[in-house]
């Protein structure tokens, strides 16, 4: 949920440059002060989770590329991008994993326990 105060902040100060795939919204300031950077962010649309940003904007807000890399075609090899399922219920859950049953296959033959 965003706050009151960042979208009255967005309002007066804010120039929109774009949106992703998500719905995210991508500001930066109308102005600077002098020898400083402008100054960028993002108004989620959803919960605040800093794993919803691209690659593409991600690079653009961390003032790694000027402009946002929206442009550039995305490569066979190029995956959707996802956001971090940590905690959910499409969590990777590796086998063995207690909720997934806890029980894993047997260690190769050159596995050896450690004895204190």
């Amino acid at each position: 949920m965003i706050s009151l105060g960042t979208l009255l902040f967005t309002w007066a100060n804010g120039k929109l440059v774009g949106t992703d795939s998500f719905g995210n919204r991508y500001y930066q300031a109308r102005s600077a002060a002098k020898g400083a950077r402008v100054k960028r962010w993002v108004i989620y649309n959803g919960p605040v989770e800093g794993s919803m940003v691209p690659p593409e904007w991600h690079a653009w807000l961390h003032y790694t590329s000027d402009a946002p890399l929206t442009a550039a075609p995305r490569r066979e090899w190029q995956k959707a991008h996802e956001g971090n399922a940590t905690g959910t219920q499409a969590a990777y859950l590796p086998p063995g994993h207690d909720l997934m049953g806890g029980r894993r296959e047997r260690a190769a033959g050159d596995y050896e326990a450690w004895q204190p």
